[in-house]
């Protein structure tokens, strides 16, 4: 079954090409079938390769498969080669299964779009990039993926180009992505004039041979900027500011982008180098810092966002930030968790924010929204789900996995992580349930144009919310403490990482048993805290946002504002650049460039424009010149003597 890992990145490549050439002249159900067929065949293939691995031995679930020899120039070598292992299936079944629903939904939501054939070209591509970067067994196949998502990102973001919003958003993504991806280029590099190799098997075994002392200045130059990238990738400080604009692309995009694929980028090339950034304890330090940093930060910010899908995505860029929280203090298992429950319950919510925005004929803003409770029923208790999920609140999947990762926090880490990654939960259950309020419960804000076409969402809308619902619900029980699947299917990538309960014990001495449990009531306690203040300010006490809002307005304006980050990042470096830029269009470009380009070009026009009074077609001038000629010669050759 390991063989047939080719065919989960086989399979979307056909899809892409197949609508990608000739789509146009296919019917949509066919296009549609195509796309869907393509990542269900890889969702499948995913299942057969992860039961495949089940049947090795734990120590042994690592599987390789060479496609051909690529690149070799000198001592570089690198093959197109793919690795099975715990990560990279629990990886592609996510992506693979994930995709597949949001691919289906997909069907309904875009169906009247007349890029029809072209958005699902492009979310076939997406997927392949995605699969090829969490499959490739090298880092330059690993950096191909990388700069693969992040070219779809700029199609799907600005797939609807005609709006200027969409168009600038997309190249923001693009632009800022490539930032961080500068630093992760360089530290690929570094890694090959380190270890003389680019292999995962490689690297990870010369690293953990003891090869490179822990602390070392190499090791720590390496890992800063392979979290560079990931910090572009995965929308941390100070990159982050690209996801929230990628809301101008499709809602399913946005699924797709936030939940399952390329957010989680960065998360998983952390966790996969593991071995390295456990030699760093400073880069593990500012993995975690600015981890827990970015989940306070952009949960704040989501506390007064009006646009649901804005929300949301203040909402990713915090739930990312206590993955990398979690990472920081090494926890790295309990970060992968998180990313799982994280794609069920965040796909959720973004699609159902996307049934709403297709019940409410394109309406964004929740100021016009209320009262949808009884018309779009299918929507709203899916969405009820995933709002409790990503709340905290137990047995729901958000529970387990960001309660590991606070009580890893606590453990490994210190208080202030702790205290940092509860505030921001506590700023969670806030906004999400201030999202709920608004946008279903109350009294309808709906404009009575749109109320007039209001209706529910199709059943292949529908559908793929209610399986993920219930991957939202029962998702978490994969990591209950003191059985926890997930920490043991894993523990043969991240060794002794994970395992909250040892950990606690050797921090906390006797009543370490009980730490876990606390934990839990404190976790819910926060989460009930939220969301009591949503029900107090938004259905109990519906005038108290404004009265608050009117009382702080100086901190209420800098929240809406998103901290005016944009407007210093324009005034310190977009503006000063595109100044730069500009003058040496007009200086070096226009000028020198151009202007010794046409310079010779005038001379040489100049030149022949001479020339050319010599050409007059009367046999008598030219009788002449050769008369002339043989005079000049024979008078040099005379006298020149």
């Amino acid at each position: 079954m390991l063989n047939l890992i080719s065919l989960v990145l086989l399979f979307p490549l056909i899809g892409t090409a197949i609508n990608g050439l000739i789509g146009k002249k296919l019917r949509k159900e066919t296009v549609g079938y195509i796309a869907c067929g393509a990542i269900g065949m890889s969702f499948f293939v995913a299942i057969l390769v992860f039961f495949g691995l089940l049947q090795l031995p734990p120590e042994s679930r690592v599987f390789e498969k060479q496609l051909f020899n690529w690149i070799e120039s000198g001592s570089f070598k690198a093959a197109a080669g793919l690795q099975v292992d715990p990560l990279s299936s629990l990886m592609i079944l996510i992506i693979t299964g994930v995709g597949f629903l949001i691919h289906i939904y997909s069907i309904g939501y875009m169906h009247h779009d007349k890029g029809y054939h072209r958005y699902f070209c492009y979310l076939n591509l997406f997927t392949f990039s995605m699969l090829l970067l969490v499959l490739g067994n090298n880092f330059l196949l690993m950096f191909i993926g990388w700069e693969a998502v992040g070219l779809c990102s700029y199609l799907l973001i600005g797939f609807w180009f005609e709006k200027k919003s969409a168009s600038d958003a997309a190249k923001k993504a693009f632009i800022v992505n490539r930032v961080g991806d500068f630093g992760f280029a360089l530290g690929i590099m570094l890694i090959f004039i380190t270890f003389d190799t680019i292999d995962f098997t490689g690297v990870f075994h010369a690293a953990s041979q003891g090869n490179i002392a822990v602390g070392s200045f190499t090791v720590t130059i390496i890992t800063l900027l392979l979290f560079m990238g990931a910090t572009g990738k995965s929308a941390q400080i100070p990159l982050y500011t690209w996801l929230p604009d990628a809301m101008e692309g499709p809602t399913p995009v946005s699924a797709l982008i936030h939940a399952a694929t390329m957010v989680t980028a960065g998360v998983y090339m952390i966790a996969r180098c593991n071995v390295l950034f456990m030699l760093s304890p400073f880069t593990m330090t500012v993995v975690a810092c600015i981890g827990a940093a970015t989940a306070l930060f952009a949960a704040s910010i989501g506390l007064v966002q009006n646009d649901i899908k804005r929300v949301l995505a203040y909402s990713t860029v915090s739930q990312l930030g206590y993955m990398f929280l979690a990472c920081g203090v090494g926890a790295f298992t309990a970060g992968v968790f998180h990313l799982m429950t994280h794609a069920f319950f965040k796909a959720l919510l973004f699609l159902g924010s996307g049934s709403v925005i297709h019940a409410l004929s394109g309406e964004q803003d929740m100021r016009k929204m209320g009262g949808l409770k009884k018309h779009i029923p299918i929507t709203y208790r899916t969405f009820l789900v995933g709002t409790v999920a990503i709340a905290g609140i137990p047995p729901f999947a958000g529970f387990f996995s960001k309660d590991e990762i606070l009580l890893e926090a606590f453990v490994r880490g210190n208080f202030i992580y702790w205290a940092v990654g509860a505030l921001a939960a506590l700023f969670t259950a806030f906004y999400m349930f201030r999202l709920l309020i608004m946008t279903f419960h109350g009294k309808s804000r709906v404009d009575h144009h749109a109320m007039e076409h209001l209706h529910e969402s199709p059943k292949n809308m529908t559908v793929p919310l209610k399986i993920l619902a219930v991957l939202a619900l029962l998702g978490g029980f994969l990591g209950i403490p003191g059985a926890s699947a997930i920490n043991g299917f894993l523990s043969p990538v991240f060794g002794e990482h994970g395992h909250v309960e040892t950990h606690g014990a050797e921090a906390c001495g006797s009543h370490a048993a009980c730490l876990p449990y606390l934990m839990m009531v404190i976790s819910t306690g926060i989460a009930i805290a939220g969301i009591y203040l949503a029900y107090l300010m938004y259905i109990k006490s519906p005038e108290l946002p404004k009265k608050l809002a009117e009382r702080f307005s100086l901190i209420y304006k800098l929240l809406l504002n998103k901290y005016y980050i944009d407007e210093i990042y324009d005034a310190l470096f977009v503006n000063p650049i595109k100044k730069i830029s500009l003058l040496l269009w007009k200086r070096v470009d226009a000028q020198l460039i151009d202007g010794t380009v046409n310079g010779v070009a005038g001379f040489v026009r100049g030149f022949g424009s001479v020339l050319r009074l010599s050409q007059t077609g009367y046999v008598r001038n030219y009788a002449f010149y050769i008369v002339a000629g043989c005079i000049f010669i024979i008078v040099f050759v005379v006298f020149g003597k």
